[in-house]
Parts: structure tokens; sequence; C-alpha cells
């Protein structure tokens, strides 16, 4: 029997939210475990249920009573410690390459700007996706990442290689149990293969590792492993 992904929202637009509910609520394997309006009702809103996936919007008001952003940003390495194998999709309207490549750092799965309508349409495969380990950028934030970074043009690190090897020699396994193999935590993983991606130009852990034997990057020993 096929698993039920459930979901959790933060995001303080109800017409948005309903959105969500609709679409997600005409997908099959999704399950919307809660939503949530203001940022210090998140993490009460994980506690009560399990989930496997946020989707989190950046600019959300902290309380009823207090109108100041809620510091998503600080909060991404908690929810980590607390929730190794949640994958965390920011969905917003702010489009700086900064910030999506700060997000990113801090181990999110994904980012999505609002605007970008095709990636909203297809929302519950990138749900899918990013619940499986892959990196989830939509075209226009993907072209923000790139516009002003130099990461793409650098080779791989040693860790983002050791990262990608892993995930050839055992594609099968869940990204918290690839980063228990590595000896890190998985939003670590995640940021290794949000970097490789990147570098590679691809999306997906599947493609990042056909690219990577495409230029021969992977050593010889994962390799033999792989024909």
């Amino acid at each position: 029997m096929k698993s039920i992904l459930r979901v959790a929202i933060l995001d303080d637009h109800q017409s948005i939210v309903d959105g969500y509910r609709f679409r997600l609520g005409q997908a099959a394997g999704l399950e919307i475990a809660g939503v949530a309006a203001f940022g210090e009702d998140l993490e009460p809103l994980l506690a009560a249920q399990p989930v496997d996936v946020l989707l989190l919007d950046v600019s959300v008001p902290t309380s009823p009573t207090n109108h100041n952003p809620y510091p998503i940003h600080s909060l991404l390495p908690k929810l980590h410690q607390l929730y190794p194998a949640l994958a965390i999709i920011i969905i917003s309207m702010h489009a700086e390459s900064s910030l999506i490549k700060a997000m990113m750092r801090a181990g999110a799965s994904g980012y999505i700007l609002k605007e970008d309508r095709a990636t909203i349409e297809k929302l519950a495969d990138v749900i899918g996706a990013a619940a499986h380990g892959d990196i989830c950028l939509s075209p226009q934030a993907r072209q923000l990442w790139l516009r002003r970074s130099t990461d793409a043009l650098e080779p791989l690190t040693q860790r983002q290689l050791d990262a990608l090897s892993l995930c050839a020699a055992y594609p099968n396994l869940s990204t918290t149990e690839l980063a228990g193999r590595l000896s890190v935590a998985p939003s670590t993983l995640r940021n290794l293969l949000s970097g490789a991606y990147l570098r590679l130009n691809v999306s997906t852990r599947a493609a990042a590792v056909a690219e990577a034997r495409r230029r021969r990057l992977l050593p010889p020993e994962v390799e033999n492993t792989l024909r």
C-alpha cells in the first residue's frame, strides 16, 4: 500500500491556503496535516502530528498581536534538528537571489516563487519530488540564483562528490539514511546536493548521478558498481 505524504502549510493569506487545499486535495497520496497563519504556531503544529513536507512562506507575521515578520531563516536549523526527515519547500513572492541562496544553504528542499504559475500548477509533483530527496527550484528562482552566483561555474567540491557517490551507490536510500552514511545531518546533505545540482545544471538526484557519470566525476569503485 502506497504511503500518504502529510503536508503542513505556513501562510497567512487565506486565499493562497485555499488554493493549496484545492490543488492538493485533488492529488492522490497527499494529505494536508495542518495549516498555520502565524510563525509562533508552526512549531506546535509540527509537534502535534507527523509531517513529511512543509510549505513555508518566509514573510508571515509572528502572532496575531505581533505583526513583525517571524524569523523563518533562523528557525530552519532548529526544524532540521527536531525533524531530520522533514522536507521544507519555500513558496514566496520574494525574488531576491540572496534570500533564495540563504534558504537553500539553510537546508531547504526547494524555493518556488508564487508568480511561477506553471510550477504551482505542478505543486503535488514538486512535493513528491522533495519528499524523495530532490531539490525543487522553480525556473524563475533558479535563474535568480544563477544570475548573481559563480557556484554554477565552479567544480564540485569533494564533499559534494562524496554525497553524489553515495546517491549513486545507494539509489533507494532516503535522504536521512544517506546522511547517516556520510555522518552529517540530513539538512547538510540537502545543502551539498543542492549545490551539486546547481553546478551540474540538474534538479533531481538521478539526473545528478547521470551527469556526474557522463563527466567521469565519480570514483572508479562507484562506477564499477553501476555497470
